[in-house]
This record gives C-alpha cells, sequence and structure tokens, in this order.
C-alpha cells in the first residue's frame, strides 16, 4: 500500500512551465497551494503561482510555519506582484495563511503529513474536506491528483474522488500530464458550463 510518493519525483506537467512544474513536484505544499489558488483563475497561472511566490520569498520551497508566521500585509504585498499572484490577491493570500496555519496545528507543518497514515479514500477525503478553501469538489479533485500523479494511493482512493477518479477521465487538472491533456480537460470544463447554462434556462 503506497501512501505517499517517493522517488523520483513525480514528473508533472500541470503549470506547463518546468521551473513550476519541477517545485510542484518536489514540494507538497507548493502543489497544495496551487489546488488553493485553481478559483476563478486560470488553471496554469494557479499551479505557476507557488513558483513565483517562492521566488519572491527568495526560497527554493514553501514552508508551511514560515507562512503560517507571516505579516498577513507583507503577504498581501508578495501576493500582488506584479503579476499578482491570484485574480484576489488579497483574499488568496489570507486563506493561503489560514492553510498553513491549520497545516502548523495538525500536521506539525508538513503537508504530506495530510495522507502519509491515511488509512483510506474517505479518511484522507475527510481531511481535504477540513482544510480552509477546499470544498467537496476541490477535495475530490486533489484526491484524485494525488493518488494519478503524486503515488498516493490508500485503498479506496479512486471511490473517494468520485468521477474525478476515474482511470482515463480529462476532468480535471488530475488529468493533465502535457498541453494535449490540458486541451481535452479545458474542453470538457466547456461543454459542462454549456450544459449548466443550457439547464439554467
Amino acid at each position: 500500500m503506497v501512501l505517499r510518493h517517493t522517488s523520483p519525483v513525480p514528473d508533472l506537467r500541470i503549470a506547463q512551465d518546468p521551473a513550476a512544474d519541477a517545485l510542484l513536484g518536489r514540494d507538497p505544499l507548493a502543489l497544495l497551494v496551487g489546488m488553493l489558488l485553481d478559483q476563478q483563475f486560470p488553471m496554469e497561472r494557479a499551479f505557476g503561482a507557488p513558483r513565483l511566490l517562492a521566488d519572491r520569498l527568495g526560497v527554493d520551497s514553501l514552508d508551511a510555519a514560515h507562512l503560517a508566521g507571516a505579516d498577513p500585509d507583507e503577504l498581501t504585498r508578495v501576493f500582488q506582484g506584479p503579476p499578482a499572484l491570484h485574480r484576489y490577491p488579497g483574499s488568496m493570500a489570507g486563506r493561503t495563511q489560514e492553510l498553513c496555519r491549520l497545516l502548523v496545528e495538525r500536521y506539525g507543518g508538513r503537508p504530506e503529513n495530510l495522507w502519509a497514515d491515511a488509512a483510506d479514500g474517505p479518511t484522507l477525503l475527510r481531511r481535504l474536506n477540513e482544510l480552509p478553501g477546499f470544498g467537496a469538489q476541490k477535495s475530490k479533485i486533489f484526491l484524485a491528483l494525488l493518488g494519478k500523479q503524486y503515488g498516493v494511493t490508500p485503498p479506496g482512493w479512486r471511490e473517494a474522488a468520485g468521477d474525478y477518479g476515474q482511470e482515463g477521465s480529462r476532468r480535471s487538472v488530475a488529468d493533465i500530464t502535457g498541453p494535449e491533456s490540458l486541451t481535452e480537460v479545458r474542453a470538457f470544463k466547456q461543454e459542462q458550463k454549456q450544459a449548466a447554462k443550457k439547464s439554467a434556462k
């Protein structure tokens, strides 16, 4: 039973930028923050933002304890850029800090402890649902991302992730492995939006 990713580091292609994707692959907090920012903002920019954040802080990897204890106004300025790390830099800086504080309080500041001892998929999903900024859908998508690309595969993870856990699907960031799959995921999301508009009429 594999509960956390091991060497080699996952070869991610989510941000479509080598430096940003390399950080996502080796830094679980960067991946978690990218997922947090993936809301009302282009997917590639959301997952590229942790690299920009690390660069602006002058660090190689993000640190939950450092972000949790940062001056809120200063962190907001870092998020504002330019370029801004999100469409709503102020609120997302605050949410990132809330996320990091919870990680420090419950998981020793190490995001991988979220899943290191998770007995099964439902347990991990419950923990993800408790994270600031992670609703039901986002938690399932992140669980699918962990299972499909990060080597985190507790028993029942696909079932807990719902449709996002399906093998071969093209529904979310969990399925993006390059430009082609990014286009397919984007097309699926557009179809979903159009279907929602039609049903709302």
